[in-house]
């Protein structure tokens, strides 16, 4: 059956909500080291915190960084890296030199063909999904026109399998420009926010210097870790669909000459019958009454 968008599509949304349930369930069951408040007995006493107050509360480091993205920050970021994870997986699925070039197919192929059942090849192809499948089908299709025919329109059919994955890689590649780039946004606001405070007059509180500083370090921190994975499979999967697009044209055009040129050969001529040759019985000779 030849790949339709929805399954592809279907599965790329399936891919995202996973990922981000499991990024939501990271940051809501992460680890948290917290130390409760302490109260102190009423009056106070030697060494303790004063009536009413407690003491800071020891926040993990997920936490922390939870907080100092706010609301807009991480469901942006939690959207690209869905988006990253999602994209990734796919073309790790789909990309596999076992799917696209398959070796049971290849040989499965060659023997039908060297048996001379060409429809039965043709109907092989045409059932496969992979992107050998897809080439041998559109190959054949034109094959009654000339081996030459038949190899540029497999050719074009690599070329148009090769776009449609580069199409999807290209995300990677925008995926990682724009992790600095939200990251330079995130850093600008926070010191954006840092320098309110300053601007307020007085003396500051260290806390909330802090907290604009945070922000911007942490967003910084985030946007270059999603760019860093980016850029990396990117020129992976560019590499890996460029191998399996040149696997694949050589593959089928083998294929195609092999079934083009058993074609073209005379039908082996048919088994002699020795059976021997059924013997008739002796017919009577009409005797003629004197």
């Amino acid at each position: 059956m030849t790949p339709s968008a929805g399954p592809s599509c279907k599965r790329l949304l399936t891919l995202v909500f996973c990922a981000f349930l499991a990024l939501t369930m990271l940051g809501v069951a992460g680890p948290r080291e917290l130390t409760p408040g302490v109260h102190a007995q009423e009056g106070g006493g030697e060494g303790g915190t004063p009536s009413g107050e407690t003491t800071p509360e020891k926040k993990s480091m997920v936490k922390h960084m939870l907080e100092s993205l706010g609301p807009v920050f991480l469901i942006l970021l939690g959207f690209v890296s869905v988006s990253l994870i999602a994209i990734v997986v796919l073309l790790a699925m789909d990309l596999r030199m076992s799917a696209a070039v398959p070796p049971d197919f290849v040989q499965d192929f060659t023997d039908i063909v060297n048996k001379r059942q060409f429809k039965a090849a043709y109907d092989l192809a045409r059932n496969d999904s992979s992107f050998l499948g897809r080439v041998m089908t559109t190959g054949m299709g034109r094959l009654q026109y000339g081996i030459e025919d038949a190899r540029e329109a497999a050719f074009q059919m690599v070329d148009t399998i090769k776009s449609s994955k580069e199409q999807l890689i290209a995300y990677l590649a925008t995926i990682g420009t724009l992790g600095p780039m939200i990251g330079l946004v995130g850093t600008v606001m926070g010191m954006v926010k840092t320098f309110m405070v300053l601007g307020q007059g007085g003396q500051p509180k260290p806390s909330e210097l802090a907290s604009g500083i945070s922000e911007a370090l942490v967003i910084t921190l985030l946007g270059i870790a999603l760019s860093v994975p980016a850029i990396f499979f990117h020129t992976f999967f560019r590499n890996r669909v460029i191998r399996i697009s040149m696997d694949s044209a050589n593959i089928a055009d083998d294929l195609l000459t092999q079934m083009y040129h058993n074609s073209r050969k005379p039908a082996p001529p048919a088994a002699p019958d020795n059976r021997p040759a059924p013997t008739t019985a002796p017919t009577a000779t009409a005797v003629k009454p004197a």
